[in-house]
């Protein structure tokens, strides 16, 4: 835990684990309702970027970085500068074990700001040498985990015939949508901004309103939007075989992941879904990997997660336990775990 010097903000940076390498993840730049909150959420989250370095074949432990914002209005200007050299001197004090990413708040163009006080920084813009932004990448991953789970639930990893619910339009998701559309899946979509409309009409999808979002009558429901969806509350409405997204954090706590179970749908792992992203920016800018190796390495997240679902099914485990117990094999096997 730091206060900017020059912005005045708490900034707290989580390593989780360096058990696989240096510790990779996001700068989250939001407003909490107090610092404890700030830091639950640092610990939460670099927690999960251990898991999903670490099912992404990818020699990184994981943290996460949160600046506290005192307001929900972001820092613009000189004010954001201000934060993000502080970001980069804190990253830079840690001496190499965290390497800092876009998160919630931050984007590309702020990496090349931060990449001005530490080289320990990823997603840049292309221009600035960096492997710019990493949302379609992170589609094409969950592109190739959504046949994994069409496989597990249908016998067939084909998606034409086959009707996807698509929860929020943005960056990545309406690249989601865009190549399940390709791919001769049906799509039904939706977003809290209307003007995603647009690309409703364009796919020849169908569209429903925001709150009608979760009783979606779908093969599979893809959250792309803010996590939390499932909880106690929700789960009984779904109308779906399967719930497979790159919206991260998307159990509200751990045992919702049994409710799905008794109901009977499957559910993938967000960790394991949402890693292209991460996969392709580090191989890029750390690893200088071919568009071959990347390409090949963001198809085999759907290996992975058939890795997860056979585990699961084998020992009579929800899929989130499974994916935890494969997490903490790769972890204690160190690097080179593949």
């Amino acid at each position: 835990m730091v206060r900017g010097r020059r912005s005045g903000l708490a900034i707290c940076v989580a390593i989780h684990s360096t058990a696989l390498g240096p510790a990779a993840g996001g700068c989250r730049i939001a407003h909490y309702a107090d610092l404890g909150a700030a830091i639950a959420d640092a610990l939460r989250l670099s927690e999960a970027m251990t898991g999903k370095n670490a099912l992404a074949g990818l020699e990184h432990g994981g943290a996460k970085a949160v600046v506290a914002l005192p307001t929900a209005a972001r820092p613009a200007g000189a004010e954001r500068t201000a934060l993000l050299h502080d970001l980069g001197d804190t990253i830079e004090s840690l001496g190499g074990r965290y390497i800092a990413g876009p998160d919630v708040g931050s984007g590309p163009a702020d990496m090349s700001v931060i990449g001005e006080r530490t080289p320990h920084v990823c997603c840049r813009p292309v221009e600035d040498g960096g492997s710019g932004d990493s949302s379609l990448h992170t589609a094409r991953g969950t592109l190739a985990a959504l046949a994994a789970v069409v496989e597990e639930a249908f016998g067939s990893p084909r998606f034409t015939g086959r009707t996807f619910g698509v929860i929020g339009l943005g960056a990545v998701g309406g690249q989601v949508a865009r190549l399940l559309n390709r791919a001769g899946a049906q799509l039904v979509v939706t977003d809290v901004d209307p003007t995603a409309r647009t690309l409703a009409e364009e796919l020849g999808a169908t569209w429903v309103d925001p709150d009608d979002a979760l009783t979606m009558q779908v093969d599979v429901l893809v959250p792309a939007a803010l996590g939390g969806l499932l909880t106690a509350r929700t789960v009984p409405r779904l109308r779906c075989a399967a719930v497979a997204g790159p919206a991260n954090n998307q159990l509200d706590e751990p045992a919702t992941a049994q409710l799905l179970a008794e109901r009977g749908i499957l559910w993938a792992p967000d960790l394991v879904v949402s890693a292209g992203g991460v996969i392709h920016a580090t191989g890029v800018e750390l690893r200088q990997e071919s568009e071959d190796r990347l390409t090949a390495r963001i198809d085999g997240i759907a290996a992975t997660l058939r890795e997860v679902f056979r585990l699961a099914r084998t020992h009579r485990l929800t899929p989130a336990i499974a994916a935890g117990r494969l997490v903490e094999e790769r972890v204690r096997r160190g690097p080179r775990w593949a």
